[in-house]
């Protein structure tokens, strides 16, 4: 990407899309174009395009999507297939209308079969059955990156596709049931040591095993294979290493300072049982990542104690 391209991305608010803007930004990126929920609905295909005929970016990156953890997306499976759908297909084939010159398109590692081999590799897709807590985003998602992998094929495009691990970082929705597992735990452990608890119940058995990226690592390889990447495979982002549910648990406690009892209720959901990325192909490509989940985790708390407004969403 050239320093003076003109560079959109989706969903700059998010923590996602605002990690990317901090990164290019930070790398010497100064045409960058943002949109607010409330300047354009990306659901609205009318708006989308015209937002494209007029702006004309040169790159876009598709960080937009309507996001949550096992609780709503159990709740609200039509809505999560829906909005996201709608916004990532107007998003892409917009830009393909206007003539954009390369599109990132980011998925997520739940596209993957529930008993999938671990760790599990990009060639996986759709070659079993999806984990249902998450099955229509899950949809949603495989029909971008199959979307950007037609348009390639048949229009001669250079539209890739990322599938990020499980994220966490700065700018994360920390709400108590519509978040994910991470986030939720240092909100449940933070209030839990204000509150004096002395014990914390905490969803299922624990044993899952899962993988966590940090959102600033994820920013950077998005723009390394913007500039390195071409090709109709998506490539999986991770860092190669997980750990039980329980001792992210441990973890978050001690970042909090929680030192009281946690329980489990065997009784609710754990999810898929394991959920790790085949990385081999990424790091072939020439990137790794640099944040350390301890690390991360303290950033993160850090960011979740700054930030009030998005502590009460």
């Amino acid at each position: 990407m050239e320093k003076d391209a003109k560079i959109y991305v989706a969903g700059h608010r998010g923590m996602v899309g605002s990690a990317i803007c901090r990164a290019l930004t930070q790398m010497g990126y100064k045409r960058l174009i943002t949109r607010t929920r409330q300047d354009l609905d990306l659901c609205r295909q009318n708006d989308v395009e015209r937002f494209f005929d007029n702006e004309k970016p040169e790159y876009v990156f598709v960080g937009a999507a309507k996001v949550g953890g096992i609780v709503a997306n159990s709740q609200a499976p039509a809505d999560f297939m829906y909005e996201n759908m709608m916004l990532e297909m107007n998003v892409i084939h917009s830009a393909w209308q206007s003539g954009c010159k390369k599109l990132l398109f980011l998925g997520s590692s739940c596209i993957y079969p529930r008993m999938a081999p671990h760790p599990i590799s990009e060639n996986s897709l759709l070659t079993g059955e999806l984990e249902s807590t998450n099955e229509a985003y899950a949809l949603a998602k495989i029909s971008g990156l199959k979307y950007c992998e037609y348009l390639n094929r048949q229009y001669g495009t250079d539209y890739i596709s990322a599938m990020p691990t499980n994220l966490y970082g700065p700018n994360d929705n920390y709400h108590p049931t519509h978040s994910h597992v991470l986030p939720a735990l240092l909100r449940r452990f933070h209030e839990a040591k204000e509150q004096e608890l002395t014990k914390v119940t905490c969803w299922g058995t624990g044993n899952p095993l899962r993988e966590f990226l940090y959102v600033d690592d994820l920013a950077d390889a998005c723009i390394y294979l913007m500039n390195h990447y071409s090709g109709n495979e998506t490539v999986n982002l991770g860092t190669g290493r997980e750990l039980t549910i329980k001792a992210l648990t441990d973890l978050v406690a001690k970042t909090v300072g929680y030192t009281g009892e946690i329980r489990w209720d065997s009784t609710k959901p754990d999810g898929t049982p394991r959920k790790l990325l085949d990385i081999s192909k990424l790091e072939a490509l020439g990137w790794r990542y640099t944040t350390e989940l301890e690390e991360g985790l303290q950033l993160t708390y850090e960011d979740f104690l700054n930030s009030p407004i998005r502590a009460e969403r």
